[in-house]
């Protein structure tokens, strides 16, 4: 039986095994917003090829009203053409009668194989059980419900203020900035204030979208933000985002910390660059480069990647005044040899790269991993 972790003030769900999954794993989620407020925005990949679930999803949004989130695992419905978009319709359709709400305030997301069509009549019979087994305490059972190959639920769960939020995300790989093959739903029974659309967006900017485990970007990323207001509490823009943060920064590192394959966790961190936006182009370049991936696997302290990969980046530096540090020795200073490499221990999992620009006082954090035989044996057989 799955520990029970309770849900906040005026939240229902579920989570259990609709029989999407071959393998009988539970892979349909009904969260429920009872209200009184039925407030809901969300961020999309931002991929141009996306699922039908994103298409529908994107237009319920608009109004920042949601009622419900239907989200099922198992397959992705993307890329499945008019008909992948009448099931999405017809499953929002259905939750809609069930619940007794408008079809058009029902998120829906999905995560799989793309290119597949969902089983309907196993997802329409699921809804069916999952609306007859709401609760208040699913937790657990929900964020199970959208792993795909994940290999533990990531859920987060606080109180604060007299607000309490909950958190879950899934998601292993193409875990790259502007989300992931990433779910995410976060959930507080908080009042909404005027900036909280805001607030979120800036929230999964600093969180969600500093990992990239692989450089690649999936169809179907959905982060929602539901409130219902059932506390009472309104809390300031300062309280919210602090809570927020702290929801998705717990789950964002759960996520790099269970990228596929990986053996070493990766933070490089950038300072001192002209902006925000530069400083994270550097780390993501460094992120994405493969042969420095492959070093830090070999546990390697080859700065010189680093620099080729600072390199390829169009922001402001200059570049014979770069320091790189790897796990606090500084290998290279002012773009040449510094101390010497052999100081550098790699050995654990942890790995810290800090790039020292020179070219002004922004900084930011992109997290990673390594790449390794697992990662490609991994997803060349994905579909088999």
């Amino acid at each position: 039986m799955s520990v029970k972790v309770p849900l906040p003030q005026g939240f229902v769900a579920s989570g259990l095994s609709a029989g999407i999954k071959k393998s009988g794993a539970k892979d349909l989620a009904l969260i429920v917003n009872q209200g009184p407020i039925t407030f809901g925005t969300a961020v999309f990949t931002s991929n141009k090829i996306v699922a039908a679930p994103v298409t529908w999803s994107r237009s319920v949004v608009k109004d920042n009203e949601v009622a419900a989130i239907l989200l099922n695992s198992g397959g992705a419905n993307a890329c499945t053409g008019p008909d992948g978009f009448a099931d999405t319709h017809k499953s929002g359709e259905y939750v809609a009668e069930k619940l007794g709400i408008s079809s058009s305030d029902i998120v829906i997301c999905s995560t799989g194989m793309i290119g597949e069509r969902l089983p309907m009549d196993n997802l329409l019979a699921g809804i069916d059980k999952a609306v007859a087994s709401l609760s208040s305490d699913s937790g657990v059972d929900i964020a199970e419900a959208i792993m795909t190959t994940d290999t533990h639920a990531k859920h987060f769960s606080s109180t604060k203020n007299g607000v309490h939020i909950y958190g879950m995300a899934k998601g292993a790989g193409m875990l790259a900035p502007s989300l992931s093959t990433m779910l995410s739903v976060v959930a507080i029974d908080a009042i909404p204030q005027a900036n909280a659309v805001q607030i979120f967006h800036d929230v999964v900017a600093k969180t969600f979208n500093r990992i990239d485990s692989d450089g690649c970007m999936s169809t179907n990323d959905t982060v929602t933000f539901m409130a219902s207001g059932a506390s009472g509490v309104t809390l300031s823009d300062s309280e919210l985002f602090d809570l927020l943060f702290e929801c998705c920064d717990f789950l964002a590192q759960s996520l790099i910390g269970d990228a596929e394959g990986h053996s070493k966790i990766v933070s490089i961190t950038t300072v001192n660059a002209a902006s925000v936006e530069e400083a994270e182009a550097i780390g993501k370049a460094c992120a994405r480069n493969n042969l420095l991936k492959c070093a830090i696997h070999g546990e390697d302290p080859n700065w010189g990647r680093i620099l080729a990969a600072i390199g390829t980046v169009d922001a402001e530096f200059d570049p014979h005044s770069i320091d790189v540090s790897l796990n606090g020795v500084m290998v290279c200073k002012n773009s040449a040899p510094g101390e010497s490499r052999t100081l550098v221990d790699m050995g654990g999992k942890r790995v810290e790269i800090l790039i020292d620009l020179k070219a002004g006082t922004e900084s930011a954090t992109i997290w990673t991993n390594d790449l390794t035989a697992e990662y490609v044996h991994e997803n060349s057989d994905y579909s088999s």
